[in-house]
């Protein structure tokens, strides 16, 4: 269309000026253009799926620009909100706390004055006490990855126990995970369909654990209910995610969300450090944010785990206080709860978090 030009060596800056000069104004926005679309599909990444997660790499700086890219587009919010610690004005804080007892059953029998409450070392008064069996908003992590190849059946008839605890107004999410995470299902889904999509999932290839949960915690804040929890089906293994365990814990840690876990652990001599790790990366995860993991060496006992965390997610105690001021500086405060063991002869433990991010 346009005609070419050969220079036998570098112009002048003459015959630039005149080159320029002669140059149709549309020509110059022509190349422009070429040039910007040029560098735009040259980014790493571009064109993607929108189902797919963007992970930044390890070595990027967790700032809000650096990580918003890394989320998927579509109705996926931004990082912001998320990875940054939960820095908030509190007049009351609501501690939600479950109690089990040695068979792993909710203890739903206790009141107020069953329970202490500590905000570091310091004894607090309880002015909020209830018991909740509200309806919640719920993730599930469905683990899909080459290990789970003989535990997928196992996998979805503990789902189907799970779902049969529910409350009918609950609202869920559904992922699965293997080289890298895939929203499977959103809450505008019915819990059939969900089921039916996890049944037609094949599993293969390496595990993203990490990654899941982080898509998980990013999904949940457009949730419905106040009430939020994630729960995931998995050996714990991890090959292939972008984020270290150390990143993920401090995210659940400052995120309002509870993580409840099924580790599925039948062999001994476990083949990879993956593998070897597992319990401990399910058990840290699930620890900090006031969930807990419960670890299955027979799969025939998997069901019953499943339907044990569905009628804990709902059956909890929520213990309310006001704080101390904490000046102008965002503090860490550590959280303590005891059960009073004179008033419950059967031994029980309590799962809650244990601190949150304040500033004043």
């Amino acid at each position: 269309m346009f005609g070419t030009a050969t220079l036998s060596g570098p112009p002048s800056e003459g015959t630039m000026k005149t080159y320029l000069a002669r140059t149709p104004s549309f020509l110059l926005r022509c190349v422009s253009v070429w040039v910007s679309l040029l560098l735009l599909f040259s980014l790493p990444g571009y064109g993607q799926l929108a189902d797919d997660v963007h992970i930044a790499p390890r070595n990027q700086p967790k700032g809000v620009e650096s990580v918003a890219a890394s989320l998927p587009s579509g109705p996926s919010p931004g990082l912001e909100g998320v990875s940054r610690p939960l820095h908030m004005d509190v007049d009351l804080v609501l501690v939600p706390v479950t109690v089990v007892d040695s068979l792993n059953h909710p203890v739903m029998s206790l009141t107020k004055k069953d329970f202490s409450l500590y905000e570091g070392n310091k004894p607090q008064d309880i002015r909020y006490f209830s018991e909740e069996e509200a309806p919640i908003s719920v993730a599930i992590l469905f683990d899909v990855s080459k290990s789970m190849s003989d535990k997928i059946g196992t996998e979805r008839a503990a789902l189907d126990e799970f779902f049969n605890s529910a409350n009918p107004n609950d609202e869920y999410f559904a992922i699965t995970f293997s080289d890298r995470p895939r929203v499977l299902a959103s809450a505008t889904q019915s819990v059939e369909e969900i089921q039916q999509k996890l049944t037609a999932v094949e599993p293969g290839g390496p595990t993203a654990m990490l990654d899941a949960v982080y898509l998980a915690v990013s999904e949940m804040r457009s949730a419905r209910y106040k009430r939020k929890a994630i729960v995931i089906f998995s050996d714990g293994g991890d090959n292939v995610s972008r984020y270290s365990l150390k990143e993920i814990k401090s995210l659940v840690q400052e995120s309002d969300v509870q993580i409840y876990a099924i580790g599925l652990f039948e062999t001994f001599f476990l083949n990879t450090f993956e593998e070897l790790m597992g319990k401990k990366w399910l058990g840290e995860i699930t620890d900090s944010t006031g969930g807990r993991t419960i670890t299955v060496d027979d799969r025939t006992k998997v069901p019953e785990a499943a339907a044990t965390i569905s009628r804990e997610l709902r059956n909890e105690y929520v213990l309310g206080y006001r704080p101390a001021a904490a000046g102008n500086t965002a503090i860490w405060r550590k959280i303590k709860v005891r059960v009073s063991a004179s008033l419950n002869p059967q031994p029980v433990h309590a799962y809650y978090k244990q601190g949150y991010y304040a500033a004043h």
